[in-house]
């Protein structure tokens, strides 16, 4: 898709762009409302991968009659060599459990730098199928694990061994043959830690590229294996996965708690890839002032048309989550219709898309709102992918001790007004706490006065300890007025934190997400909806307000398309159609 706006500078023509403010943004419903965008962490890595043509090659394919065994792929990427190693192991069935407790996977797998030899494989062989349990070096840089899919693939590999092709209905209640329960990076268990990664690895060197790659060819071994199992089954028979079914089988996750601290722990991370979003659709918008092609309009058409059928290929058991689905599609049709009214006189409508999102934001619901604005950035390529290079930022928060205390006391009524808004004495207010559980130290969400450990309670509450920390700022100015931050920190050193924090925040248009996490009715699973949508998953499925089933590079191209011109049009992804023969 291609806009009549060149990248030749015509940005710097822009005036100060029209972000969105963080009170709109930020605000938990809409960042859980929030889908995958071309600054998609799976998106940015797919077009390096095709465009870069990496090389991927099997040095290693040592599997048995069953499929278990031992796996290596070499990749051979612009900057540098890597290895990524898999175990398939066999697995009873009663053992096969998706949480964070379970002790044993149908594979392991780790991404490594530069070739293995007989030695580190031996090793890798040891501690890999033990995940949390093993150890391993920095040369290692992802460490992962998946179970098969028990609905699909016997299902793909009988068909396949029959001489057919899986049913593309069957294939879509799931969308996978494998998901993956869990991957891990950044210096856990020993690995190399993000700022080896980062300085020594440039074909990673954005957030989660390692680990989004990891489950990329996780999806590429798993349509690999059901081919070799058919054909091991029946030789003379047996047929290989037709090309656009592959294309449209993705990797299945699930997402509970474990995620949601990284969010609050982040902000200026968070801030970063939230700014990045806002300044591509600001952008996007902007350039509408310039005129629309009517070329672009029959693309937003087509856009709509299309998540209007992935929405309805969705197959969730969440009441709340299928009903938001059939609004958002209803809300979608009335997008097509306005405009196939009203499409002659956009072109001469210098203020498009501002009055589209106006319009949306007045009458129709929080996630068809954020789905235009998805649609709206995924019209304008040449003015959105360049800021893929800026979604990383290196994180510091220091005290400004000169900062007068009254200042700061400023710099928190205007930044954090909506902290101070809350209503502390309320027990709704204080309702739940956040807390790592002993067994796996993963996070868990407990009931204030019911359940056990508030003694360990995570500091998530980031609304909270503004407040506590304002109202003792006041008192300490009322009683010594004109003391500065230094002075304020060393009565109070439990309180540098939440200062550093306030402080270092307060440069930053967003980063603090604008919702009481300690409430009793608060929803996380908006917080795991929000940076999944970073990732880049889709087909959004809640078990529960604590955990979400997703699906990872559903419609992504395949290795076999590296270096072949690159079709970056795989959002929302929908069945695809065949014809009879």
């Amino acid at each position: 898709m291609h806009s009549s706006i060149q990248n030749t500078g015509i940005l710097s023509e822009f005036n100060i762009l029209a972000m969105r403010p963080a009170s709109q943004v930020m605000q938990l419903d809409r960042l859980g409302s929030f889908h995958q965008t071309r600054l998609s962490f799976m998106r940015t890595l797919v077009r390096r991968m095709v465009t870069e043509n990496w090389q991927i090659s099997t040095p290693v394919f040592d599997l048995d009659e069953q499929g278990y065994g031992t796996v290596v792929y070499q990749v051979v990427a612009k900057y540098g060599t890597f290895s990524y190693v898999l175990f398939s192991h066999y697995l009873d069935p009663e053992c096969r459990n998706d949480r964070v407790i379970a002790d044993q996977w149908d594979l392991t797998m780790a991404l490594c730098e530069g070739t293995v030899d007989a030695e580190q494989l031996a090793f890798l062989r040891e501690n890999v199928p033990k995940q949390e349990a093993g150890r391993v070096d920095s040369r290692v840089m992802v460490l992962s694990r998946a179970n098969r899919s028990a609905r699909t693939f016997e299902y793909v590999v009988n068909e396949l061994t029959n001489g057919c092709q899986p049913n593309i209905d069957v294939i879509a209640e799931v969308g996978y043959l494998y998901r993956t329960t869990a991957a891990y990076g950044s210096g856990k268990l020993g690995m190399a830690d993000w700022e080896k990664v980062w300085t020594k690895h440039r074909d990673f060197a954005r957030p989660f590229a390692a680990e989004m790659f990891t489950c990329y060819i996780l999806r590429h071994f798993s349509m690999e294996q059901a081919d070799y199992l058919a054909a091991k089954r029946a030789p003379k028979t047996a047929v290989k996965l037709d090309e656009n079914i592959k294309r449209y089988i993705g990797i299945g996750n699930s997402t509970g708690l474990g995620m949601a601290p990284f969010l609050i722990n982040h902000p200026l991370l968070i801030n970063q890839w939230v700014e990045m979003r806002e300044t591509a659709l600001a952008r996007v918008v902007a350039a509408s002032e310039f005129g629309v092609e009517k070329e672009i309009l029959v693309h937003l058409d087509m856009g709509a048309k299309r998540v209007i059928q992935h929405l309805s290929e969705i197959v969730t058991g969440d009441e709340r989550q299928h009903k938001s689905n059939l609004t958002v599609q209803k809300e979608l049709h009335l997008l097509r219709l306005w405009l196939q009214e009203e499409g002659p006189e956009l072109a001469s409508n210098h203020l498009v898309w501002r009055t589209l999102i106006e319009y949306a934001e007045q009458h129709w619901h929080v996630e068809t709102q954020e789905i235009i604005n998805t649609l709206l950035i995924e019209l304008y390529p040449e003015l959105v992918d360049e800021l893929e290079e800026r979604m990383w930022v290196e994180e510091c928060y220091d005290v400004t001790p000169e900062m007068s205390v009254s200042d700061l006391i400023s710099i928190i009524e205007d930044k954090y007004d909506w902290a101070l808004a809350i209503d502390f004495s309320k027990h709704e207010s204080t309702g739940a706490f956040w807390y790592r559980s002993e067994e796996k130290m993963e996070p868990r969400l407990g009931q204030t006065d019911i359940d056990l450990g508030m003694e360990k309670e995570m500091p998530l509450g980031i609304g909270r300890r503004v407040r506590d920390c304002y109202d003792q700022m006041c008192s300490y100015n009322l009683e010594q007025p004109n003391q500065n931050v230094a002075h304020f920190i060393i009565k109070n050193p439990t309180r540098s934190g939440i200062v550093a924090r306030i402080q270092t925040m307060a440069n930053s248009l967003y980063g603090d997400i604008r919702e009481n996490l300690l409430h009793t009715d608060v929803l996380p699973i908006h917080l795991l909806r929000c940076k999944l949508s970073f990732f880049g998953v889709s087909k959004f499925d809640p078990r529960s307000r604590l955990w979400v089933r997703n699906t990872m590079f559903q419609g992504a191209p395949l290795i076999d398309d590296f270096g072949k011109p690159l079709c970056d049009d795989w959002h929302f992804p929908i069945k695809p159609i065949f014809t009879a023969g």
